[in-house]
């Protein structure tokens, strides 16, 4: 083997963005709407593909499609989903670090009340984006009126179509100031916290590792926390209810 073969092998297996550089864009699915935890998300995984020297095309679809497309190959991974979708979609794998926290909460425009977990809301109309699995998984049997993009979720609430609608905290604020929508308001507690992931189908399994260690160093210089402070500060709670 010539020297300066012996030097670019050396060189692609010490930088994995020389390894992978002049691949295709990975193309990446993810729910319709722009919203605050998808712009955290893209930005996120952007740098870090961008250190392995690939590009990231997002592909916006309803969110159940979303998966499927992810799971069966048809796109390359879903940018960011809760831990344990892989058990209903084995195709997926997920990477281990971190993109944000996600808040699923209770917006009203008529009701006033504690939320007091998923069945309090057994006695009202619920819409939300369908392919939500966790808003999925715990209503079922309730009055539901899923819509494939939060906006239609408030604009049936608006028309008296739904009582509630049910979201991710930061989507939901930044839906209604988006479409200047008045007189909705937050109830507390949030419904469920928890922590959101990218996943790749399992045909990318060699890029785990390597985009692992780039979301790693992402997480320890700040990076991902700082990307989700400039995102969040864009937007402001809505009002607390007033009390009946």
């Amino acid at each position: 083997m010539t020297t300066r073969r012996l030097a670019v092998l050396a060189l692609t297996c010490c930088s994995p963005s020389l390894a992978l550089a002049g691949e295709p864009p990975l193309r990446i699915s993810t729910l319709l709407e722009q919203d605050p935890a998808t712009q955290v998300a893209e930005r996120v995984l952007r740098e870090a593909y961008r250190q392995l020297g690939r590009e990231l095309q997002v592909l916006s679809m309803p969110g159940e499609r979303s998966l499927l497309s992810a799971n069966t190959g048809e796109t390359d991974g879903e940018l960011y989903r809760r831990a344990g979708i892989d058990t209903l979609y084995p195709n997926l794998l997920r990477v281990p670090v971190e993109l944000l926290q996600y808040e699923i909460v209770v917006f009203s425009r008529r009701w006033n009340f504690k939320v007091q977990g998923w069945d309090s809301l057994r006695p009202y109309r619920l819409g939300f984006v369908k392919g939500i699995k966790i808003i999925e998984e715990n209503t079922k049997g309730m009055q539901l009126e899923p819509v494939a993009t939060l906006q239609q979720a408030f604009v049936k609430m608006e028309l008296d179509r739904s009582d509630l609608v049910l979201s991710n905290r930061l989507s939901g604020l930044a839906s209604l100031r988006q479409h200047g929508v008045q007189g909705v308001v937050q109830l507390q507690p949030p419904l469920a916290t928890f922590p959101v992931f990218h996943y790749l189908h399992r045909r990318h399994e060699a890029l785990l590792a390597p985009l692992t260690q780039a979301l790693r160093e992402l997480e320890r210089s700040g990076f991902i926390r700082r990307t989700g402070e400039e995102v969040a500060l864009q937007y402001r709670d809505t009002p607390a209810p007033q009390k009946e």
